[in-house]
């Protein structure tokens, strides 16, 4: 619940375009406004470093000039390129390689294809910035540094120009500073964040050369600081970023974590050891100079919860991530299935060992427990705290008098990821109201149904945050916006009080007014009647999908 309306307030402005004052614009070097979106992507590509000379072309005439040979350099290398296509490079894009024999596809990003001895950062997204290093590259956790050592002898364009460049007192050919998260619009998190120094350094005699662990495969950087401990953020702001980030590397990758948490690693150490074969690497805690042929610093994001498949190399979506999960949690499963197994039959012959009267009563008991599995599963995601079911007791019988077999999730923060994912992927309906918790509905299997319940003043963030995404991963999602005589604050507040007739109106005060109202004081008294009609709803819609499947497997 920590500081959800500010995310969703700040987030829909940007949305909406709107400037604001936590917000990034877009475009931030007015130098390029004139100028089209192709020739913006070369003077990245070709001149990473062109911001940072450009702002002190006062103080140093000679670079424009250094900046006219860049350009002209570029235009060598990349004029084949321009001649035999016509697409222009997208701002959003995935990070990947090129498959032999396959045609580029046109979000292709920016820094894909670089030569050694460069480093290239793309910050054109307003939601993170990604920077690619390729050649030498060593760590230096106690300078928050990642460096890279280029040849004096090195080929290709970049490092052309930047041999070009006089180098500063400290021996630097280019420094970039980059904080790898991916809230980049929301600047009271990114200050919060550990930033980190990227420098370039041309090889000499005196280079040491010392690697304390050296890498064969690539490293990707990425820090679990600013709102990780919120489970949504968890997965949209880590976990998903990390898997778009890294799965074309098809687990030969090793993961630096700046503000590292071991419990975080255990949490998601399931999900981690999926993406990369290498157990990740805490940045500031280890000492050690690491060495690695390239490194992505910063993770790609895309939207909220979710993958576009048309920025991913092989056209991977939300599913190809779910089916993570699915390789990442069933060990564990059918490790806890085997165990309540061996439970079960520990206590069937202890009856039996009693009395073989009971034989009779437990054969009826096992008839009993197969037909309820006949019935569609619905999970209740329950609430301990605000935006509570008050009547969940009553919720449950309704449920069971539909045909429904319910299960109560009331998980905590110890609760295992796996267990959850169990009750979740065997479910055909989940009910829960708003809130982080609602993330899980990415254990869900494509196909089930979601019920999300929505309390006052929640209607933008339920749908932008959990409706639209639960929609893109293939779930029929049913929403459930309550009712002011649904809501605990219909007792506390006059019918007419805008805090009842128009929440909106309240939100738009502040974060402070939005958490003490909506989110911290606010519990929810479904109308049974009412919800009623979105049960029968999904549980014929469950029935109907067993019925199908059924006959599907008869043929």
């Amino acid at each position: 619940m920590k500081k959800e309306m500010v995310r969703y307030q700040r987030y829909h402005q940007v949305k909406k375009g709107e400037q604001h004052q936590h917000v990034l614009p877009v475009k931030q070097n007015t130098a390029f406004e004139d100028e089209d979106e192709e020739s913006r992507a070369l003077v990245l590509v070709c001149a990473p470093n062109y911001n940072s000379y450009y702002y002190n072309k006062r103080t140093r005439p000679k670079l424009l000039s250094l900046l006219f040979l860049s350009l002209l350099s570029c235009t060598f290398v990349l004029a084949p390129h321009l001649l035999t296509s016509s697409s222009t490079f997208s701002l959003h894009y995935s990070f990947g390689t090129e498959s032999e024999g396959l045609v580029p596809a046109v979000n292709t990003p920016l820094c894909s294809s670089i030569s050694n001895g460069t480093i290239c950062c793309d910050r054109s997204s307003i939601r993170s910035d990604v920077c690619v290093i390729k050649g030498d590259v060593r760590t230096n956790s106690a300078s928050s540094s990642v460096i890279l050592y280029s040849s004096r002898n090195s080929n290709g364009s970049i490092n052309y120009v930047s041999s070009m460049v006089e180098e500063d007192v400290k021996g630097e050919l280019q420094h970039e500073k980059i904080k790898p998260y991916t809230r980049k619009w929301e600047t009271s998190v990114m200050d919060t964040i550990d930033e980190l120094n990227l420098v370039l350094k041309k090889e000499n005699a005196s280079t040491n050369h010392h690697c304390d662990v050296k890498h064969d495969v690539p490293a990707v950087f990425f820090s679990t600081g600013g709102y990780t401990g919120n489970v949504y953020h968890e997965f949209n702001d880590g976990i998903l970023p990390l898997f778009i980030t890294s799965q074309h590397f098809n687990k030969k990758v090793v993961f630096v974590i700046l503000e590292y948490h071991n419990w975080w690693v255990m949490k998601y150490g399931d999900i981690l050891s999926q993406l990369s074969d290498y157990p990740a690497i805490d940045f500031s805690g280890d000492k050690r100079t690491h060495c690695f042929p390239e490194a992505i610093v910063g993770l790609r994001i895309h939207d909220e919860l979710t993958v576009d498949s048309s920025l991913m190399q092989g056209n991977k979506t939300i599913v190809d991530f779910r089916n993570i999960l699915d390789r990442a949690y069933w060990p564990r499963i059918r490790g806890l299935i085997r165990d309540e197994e061996q439970k079960a039959q520990q206590q069937l012959r202890e009856k039996l060992s009693l009395s073989s009267s009971l034989e009779t009563s437990l054969e009826l008991e096992k008839e009993v427990q197969e037909d309820q599995l006949k019935k569609p599963k619905l999970v209740v995601f329950s609430r301990n705290d605000s935006r509570a079911i008050t009547n969940e007791d009553l919720l449950v019988k309704m449920a069971e008098k539909i045909g429904f077999r319910v299960e109560l999730l009331r998980p905590d923060r110890t609760t295992e990821l796996a267990k959850i994912y169990r009750a979740l992927n065997s479910s055909d309906v989940m009910v829960g109201v708003h809130g982080a918790a609602m993330t899980h509905f990415l254990f869900m299997k494509p196909g089930s149904v979601f019920i999300q319940v929505i309390p006052l003043g929640t209607d933008w963030a339920a749908e932008t945050y959990y409706g639209e995404p639960a929609r893109r991963l293939g779930l029929k999602y049913i929403s459930y916006p309550i009712l002011p005589s649904e809501s605990s604050l219909y007792e506390k507040y006059d019918k007419d009080d805008p805090v009842l007739r128009d929440p909106t109106s309240v939100t738009k005060k502040g974060w402070e007014y939005t958490k003490t109202i909506y989110l911290g004081g606010q519990n929810v008294r479904l109308h049974l009647r009412r919800f009623r009609k979105r049960l029968v709803r999904a549980y014929d819609y469950s029935i109907n999908r067993m019925n199908h499947h059924l006959h599907h497997q008869s043929h």
